[in-house]
Formats: structure tokens, C-alpha cells, sequence
């Protein structure tokens, strides 16, 4: 059966300075951009970055509030733990959430809207999900007994899919755990660290790691495990995904070095077509940049506006 094409769009890139930047560190570090995912189209091959974090270490793990409004990451800006920032589009305001000495990390509005959640690194080095008060107070503990909680996505009020490192390094387990009993079970292992929820659904999405090629699956409603999305072998060095739902087929957009695949199930031939935006590149033909314009490398993590305006992208900038 003939295999849909490839198709690839390039994109120019210039990177626009938040309000209250620092000088770029020499060192390699991550960064957190903000760009326009509805730009993201074949007609439009310019895309604006701006970065929104500005620090000279760590900066990570972007999620929107469920307006659309604001993002929250995580940042490593004193040399010594990691605290949850908030940065407000708008009025381009960066406010520190979390002032406490245990590591946050992970940071997801609750499906109630009053909280978020975090994966905390306790003094003893222990992982756990934690929940704190909008403006960063109150914090306290979600499950008790589970962990080490690496990564997780909310499902619904009371239930959360769980990335659980193994022990003695055993592969990560996938869990789903019942907020009300603090219980979680095994429903798989081997898996990506991303855990997505399908728009407009409460399945869970992820990697599964346990074949080559590699596969988005999903978790059904009574826990079993189905694959979803099949891919190709390029695609055996992504962990991180994110839904795209602006079309009628919900599409699975993945980062690798400095380009975003913007992966589609087709329901004819269940094969996946590819789309390419490449953000180092001025041709069709996606050349790499001659150093003209500044420019972003080794995309990671990525999150998506509830409204699918915003595209939020960790990576490291470029050295001139």
C-alpha cells in the first residue's frame, strides 16, 4: 500500500526579547519560547519566538492555565532548587509562585481550577505529586504512598495518569491513581515520559517504548491498552508529544533537534502523515541557517493552548 507523502514547510525565525531579559549565558542552557501556533501554517513561513524565561539555568516543563492566559514552568534561577514561575502573555509578567526549599517541577492547573499540581522533590529526596494554591501556598500532598512520581496528566477531578520511575532501574511505569483512595495501578511499562490527554476525551496518550518502531498508544476506560498511532523508525529518539486540536482528527505534534512533525493518523491506511516545521531553515528545501538570525536547537517538551493559539517550546538557543 503506497505510503502519504512528506510534506515540509519552512519557517524563518527571529527571536523577540521579554520584558526584564537577562544577557544570554555563554553555557548551554533551556529555555522556554512562546510562538504563535496558529501562524504554524504553509501560507506564513515567518514565526516569531519570544523567549519568556530569560535565565541563565534551567527552565522547563511549560503547561497553560486553562485560559489560555498564562504559563506556568518550572526554573532553576538561584542555583539551588527549582521553584514554579508564572508568565502572564498579556502583560508579559514574570511572577516566582513557589518560594519553598524542596524542588517543584511539573506545574498543571488541577481540573477544578483552584489549585496546581506539582511533582515535588522532598528533602529526603522523595517524588510526589503535591497540589499548592493558585498564588503558591498551601502546599500539601496528593498520594501519600505513591512515587517516585516522575511525570503525570490529570484525567478527570479525582483520577491522574502517572509516569513512576522503576526501581533498580527498571523501566517507568504507566499508573492510574484514584485520588479519593490515594491507590494507583499498573496498566503498563516501558513508556515515554509525556502523558497527553486526547482532546476532548479523557484518554490518556503516550510512548511505548516496548518495540521498534515505537507507538503513540492508548489507555481505554476500563484501563487496557490499545495502540493508537504508529511510527516510523525515524521517530525512535522522541519522548514528547502534544495534541493539536484544531482540526477535525486530533494531530500528535513532536519536537526532534530544532523541528516540530506534526504527526496525522490517516483512517484509510492507518499510516502517519508527516509534516515538517523546520525552525532553522529559509528554503523548501529546509537548508540550516546560515547564522544570520538567531535561532533555537534540541526541542523538547512542548504545550499547546487550550484555544490552540499558543505553542509554548523548550530548547536551547543557538551560540552566535
Amino acid at each position: 500500500m503506497k505510503k502519504p507523502p512528506t510534506l515540509f514547510l519552512a519557517a524563518v525565525v527571529t527571536l523577540a526579547t521579554g520584558v526584564g531579559a537577562q544577557q544570554a549565558a555563554p553555557v548551554v542552557n533551556t529555555e522556554i519560547y512562546l510562538a504563535s501556533f496558529a501562524d504554524m501554517k504553509p501560507a506564513n513561513a515567518h514565526i516569531t519566538l519570544t523567549n519568556i524565561s530569560n535565565s541563565p539555568d534551567y527552565d522547563n516543563q511549560p503547561s497553560f492555565t486553562p485560559d489560555g492566559k498564562s504559563i506556568l514552568f518550572s526554573s532553576k534561577r538561584d542555583g539551588q532548587q527549582y521553584d514554579i514561575y508564572r508568565y502572564d502573555i498579556d502583560t508579559k509578567k514574570l511572577t516566582q509562585v513557589t518560594h519553598t526549599p524542596e524542588n517543584e517541577n511539573s506545574p498543571i492547573v488541577t481540573p477544578d481550577g483552584k489549585t496546581f499540581s506539582v511533582v515535588r522533590t522532598e528533602m529526603d529526596k522523595t517524588q510526589r505529586l503535591w497540589r499548592f494554591n493558585l498564588d503558591g501556598s498551601n502546599p500539601k500532598v496528593i498520594l501519600e504512598n505513591v512515587k517516585p512520581v516522575g511525570y503525570y496528566a490529570w484525567i478527570d477531578a479525582t483520577h491522574v495518569a502517572l509516569f513512576v520511575l522503576g526501581a533498580n532501574r527498571e523501566p517507568a511505569t504507566l499508573q492510574i491513581a484514584d485520588t479519593t483512595t490515594g491507590k494507583a495501578k499498573v496498566v503498563d511499562s516501558n513508556i515515554g515520559r509525556t502523558l497527553a490527554l486526547v482532546p476532548g476525551t479523557q484518554r490518556v496518550t503516550f510512548v511505548s517504548k516496548k518495540s521498534k518502531p515505537w507507538s503513540i498508544n492508548e489507555v481505554q476506560p476500563d484501563r487496557s491498552v490499545r495502540p493508537l498511532l504508529p511510527l516510523g523508525d525515524q521517530t525512535n529518539s522522541f519522548e514528547d508529544f502534544v495534541w493539536d486540536s484544531r482540526s477535525t482528527r486530533p494531530r500528535a505534534v513532536y519536537a526532534k533537534d530544532e523541528r516540530l512533525w506534526v504527526v496525522i493518523r490517516n483512517s484509510t491506511d492507518n499510516q502517519a502523515t508527516k509534516m515538517v516545521i523546520d525552525l532553522m531553515s529559509t528554503s523548501m528545501e529546509v537548508t540550516p541557517l546560515s547564522g544570520a538570525l538567531p535561532g533555537i536547537t534540541h526541542i523538547t517538551r512542548l504545550a499547546i493552548s487550550p484555544d490552540a493559539k499558543w505553542i509554548a517550546i523548550v530548547a536551547e538557543p543557538v551560540s552566535k
